[in-house]
């Protein structure tokens, strides 16, 4: 079982601590391997000592030293109190005046763009300040530059935490934090709720999206239009359905009289490549399947069951599919 767990850790599934990508990561698993070398010393030094104890319980005094108080009581203190000092002190003083200052909320003016991102039982609201785009789960910025990100919650706290871009941060109630988003290259980075926050906290996940200046500003652009209008007989009976239906109530598509908060906008989910805050692909079965019996994908979402025929079904899933 140990052994499961830790291989499970050698997944390359972007969200590795220990693989950083950008600055302030980097200086995080840095520390974090520093002090793994400062504790497996310190644990080797003391399981040493155990063993020559052990080994020499028979005897008086210490290996080659004898029984020489003024030595041994040297030894104590050197090992047992000057040592440990100085190396928590050392720790202490790199930890929060080096990387603190370097994974800290940016300072006011240093970044390019911002975003806002929003907690939610159980997923994540994307905003970009200056444009109408909104999304959810899937957070595109552009690569190597220096985004402040804006994190609040709507309900109950949730931490955000992207480890291989920065450290986490707590979203709080009433409350706005800032962190960097920095991402060296292009890539894709997955992130998590790190704060315990209910039922589904564990299907509670995020990708970050680093991709090249102009593709990101051209996504920007796509995700700030309204909904592009149904075309087929098909997709207009599904737009039909949506709107008449609890889901306008909850969701939102913009250009359309659907306006609801309580779940994710709808209004380009095509573009997504996944559902439920990363727990499906978004695929027309899954989608299918979602719409269908969403307590059974994620029980305790606030997604009700909402008793569609099969036409009507498949007429809304085919219009959410059209919605690029």
């Amino acid at each position: 079982m140990v052994v499961a767990v830790a291989l499970a850790g050698c997944g390359d599934n972007g969200q590795n601590a220990l693989d950083p990508n950008s600055g302030p990561s980097r200086d995080i698993a840095t520390l974090w391997w520093g002090m793994l070398i400062a504790a497996t010393v310190v644990f080797a030094g003391a399981a040493a000592l155990l063993w020559v104890a052990y080994l020499r319980r028979a005897r008086k005094g210490l290996p080659r030293l004898g029984e020489d108080d003024r030595t041994a009581r040297g030894l104590v203190v050197g090992f047992g109190v000057a040592i440990p000092i100085v190396v928590l002190v050392a720790l202490f003083a790199v930890a929060n005046f080096t990387v603190i200052a370097k994974t800290q909320a940016p300072a006011a003016g240093s970044t390019r763009m911002t975003i806002q991102i929003i907690g939610h039982q159980w997923f994540w609201e994307v905003r970009y300040p200056g444009s109408k785009a909104v999304t959810a789960n899937e957070i595109h910025i552009p690569s190597r530059t220096r985004v402040d990100v804006v994190a609040t919650t709507a309900d109950v706290i949730h931490s955000l935490w992207v480890p291989e871009i920065n450290r986490k941060i707590d979203m709080i109630p009433g409350h706005r934090n800032h962190i960097l988003f920095y991402a060296d290259h292009d890539g894709v980075f997955r992130g998590q709720c790190a704060e315990y926050c209910g039922l589904q906290h564990a299907h509670m996940s995020m990708k970050v999206i680093a991709e090249p200046p102009a593709r990101f500003a051209a996504w920007l652009r796509t995700m700030a239009s309204p909904r592009r209008a149904p075309a087929t007989p098909e997709t207009q009976r599904g737009e039909q359905v949506f709107l008449a239906n609890a889901c306008a109530s909850c969701h939102a598509i913009r250009g359309t009289p659907a306006d609801g908060t309580i779940g994710p906008d709808l209004t380009h989910l095509a573009t997504r490549g996944t559902l439920a805050a990363l727990t499906i692909p978004n695929t027309r079965a899954a989608l299918t399947r979602w719409i269908r019996d969403p307590q059974h994908i994620k029980p305790g979402s606030k997604m009700p069951h909402i008793d569609l025929g099969d036409r009507d079904l498949q007429a809304v899933v085919a219009y959410l599919q059209s919605l690029r």
